[in-house]
């Protein structure tokens, strides 16, 4: 089965840390920065090299742009608590004059998470929660499959993706345009891992703990955010509401890859239904002001936002993401939120990516020890962009010298993103099919619990599928090899070229049910319809 890993919403780009692989220039010399105890210690800074990556930074940019095609960039780096660079390329949407500057607001995808770990950690710091606080005590009607679980899974255990849910439960329920009530009520016939012992990255579990925080302080997500968080740093063009994003005149469209190095603004994206794990629009000027208030602890302009204590658990590993898979590999983790690494400085990273295949991708890097922070975002579909523009910047940083083509090889490391899904993608139809029913036999209302019901309608020779709330997802069904029809899904996770099959099983000269291979791929095989008589 093909089926796409769900990106989406930003899924946020889980990017494995690639590592340097090419040897200084002899004059360079290694030298180690000690620290008040032995795990501190780094490789020191080269003489002036803070500078020098930013004179150059512009440079990579550009270069970035003309390799990949991507329209319009944004980056802020943050240091010595102040945005010491802050600029746009490009355009906000292909075609059109309007350019990108530092004010520019794009839609960050799963940046939204980092952030948005932050408003949690407000809370905590006050007192209304903490990290530890089981869900069920604010959320009292939410169940997940265990109930064991369900009575013991915490905020930090939704934030950490360590709760059992599988990667990507609800995703494509959100696709076929279910809100955030419907889908977080029917994650609990999502099948759960091993509590607290696996990790799958879930954007709708991340939602769960937010919902949680703002039923604690009493209001939603999205206000709860600006008053705690936007409101206080100064972030005026920042929203965790997509409404608010189109009310932006300088706003960046999406582009969605069509063709290599063919970027084009085809999609609207509104990640409501997920909002604390993708919905979050802001600019690089006001992200920022984010990145100082994480590098300084919690402070902000001499003011602490946030304990300290109560911000360290979100920055400390809580899960691995990534298990190394030899002896000298280095392991991927995540804490509250955030990805928590390590650079081949010895210098602790606190990073994210966000990435929406309809047209965004984004990366924030941070590391505390040189107390510098950049943040990148980009108006195109990932193709390892932002992560590769950060990376320079941090070899450029840390080393005086780039270690490796980082635009090829994340461009490499996320080429399967954008592999068409479903189970007849490349596949040539029959050359002689055994024939179908009378389309009339497929015709009627199919029910799932999951999913909602589906509706199969005949006209004019044409069979057409309807699902999600009023039937608003539409494709067609067309005939493919007996009870076996093919259509093409749409939505975040199912990027161009997708297709995939519609299998009736009929009992009495009628459809008794329907399987669609593109929603039967999460564990729990949920994709079956039984048709209501």
């Amino acid at each position: 089965m093909h089926r796409h890993p769900a990106l989406i919403a930003g899924i946020a780009l889980a990017v494995t840390v690639l590592t340097g692989c090419s040897a200084p220039p002899e004059e360079q010399q290694v030298e180690v920065e000690l620290g008040d105890s032995p795990n501190q210690d780094v490789l020191a800074l080269p003489d002036g090299s803070l500078d020098s990556a930013l004179e150059k930074l512009p440079e990579i940019v550009e270069s970035a742009m003309e390799q990949s095609g991507v329209p319009g960039i944004a980056v802020a780096v943050v240091h010595g608590d102040e945005a010491v660079f802050a600029e746009g390329y490009g355009v906000r949407t292909k075609g059109e004059d309007a350019v990108v500057d530092a004010d520019t607001v794009f839609q960050i995808a799963s940046l939204s998470k980092p952030v948005g770990a932050t408003v949690v950690a407000t809370q905590v710091s006050q007192g209304v929660v903490d990290w530890a606080t089981p869900v069920i005590d604010h959320l009292p009607d939410f169940t997940l499959a265990d109930p064991w679980v369900t009575q013991h899974a915490t905020i930090g255990d939704f934030y950490s993706h360590r709760t059992g849910l599988p990667f990507a439960a609800g995703d494509l329920l959100e696709d076929i345009g279910y809100d955030r009530a419907y889908v977080l009520d029917r994650l609990a016939l999502q099948p759960l891992a091993p509590f607290r012992a696996s990790y799958a990255y879930a954007n709708f579990g991340i939602t769960v703990g937010a919902e949680a925080v703002a039923a604690a302080a009493g209001t939603d997500w999205a206000t709860l955010s600006d008053e705690q968080l936007y409101g206080p740093l100064g972030m005026g063009s920042t929203s965790s509401r997509h409404e608010d994003f189109l009310q932006q005149e300088n706003r960046a469209a999406l582009h969605a890859l069509i063709g290599e190095g063919d970027f084009e603004p085809r999609f609207e994206r509104d990640p409501d239904a997920q909002s604390p794990a993708g919905g979050v629009s802001s600019s690089v000027s006001d992200l920022a002001e984010w990145m100082r208030l994480v590098l300084a602890g919690g402070t902000y302009a001499g003011e602490e936002i946030i304990a300290e204590a109560a911000l360290q658990p979100a920055l400390s590993p809580q899960n691995v993401s990534s298990p190394p898979h030899a002896l000298d590999q280095r392991a991927g983790q995540y804490g509250f939120g955030f990805g928590v690494g390590m650079q081949p400085s010895g210098r602790v990273t606190l990073s994210h990516s966000g990435a929406f295949i309809l047209g965004a991708a984004t990366n924030v890097q941070l590391l505390p020890s040189a107390d510098v922070g950049i943040v990148v975002l980009t108006n195109g579909a990932p193709i390892g962009v932002p992560e590769a523009i950060a990376a320079e910047f941090l070899d450029l940083l840390q080393f005086g010298y780039s270690t490796r083509d980082w635009l090829s090889d994340y461009g490499h490391a996320m080429a399967g993103y954008h592999q068409p899904a479903g189970d007849l993608t490349g596949e040539t139809p029959p050359a002689d099919p055994a024939p179908a029913q009378p389309l009339s036999a497929y015709a009627g209302t199919y029910a799932n619990d999951y999913y909602g019901a589906a509706v199969v309608s005949e006209e004019d020779g044409v069979l057409t599928l309807a699902v999600g709330p009023d039937g608003g997802s539409t494709a067609q069904l067309d005939p493919w090899d007996g009870d076996t029809f093919a259509f093409i899904p749409l939505g975040e996770n199912a990027p161009a070229g997708s297709l995939s099959s519609a299998v009736f099983t009929i009992a009495g000269g009628a459809a008794a049910s329907m399987t669609l291979d593109f929603f039967n791929a999460e564990p729990g095989l949920l994709g079956t319809w039984t048709r209501v008589p």
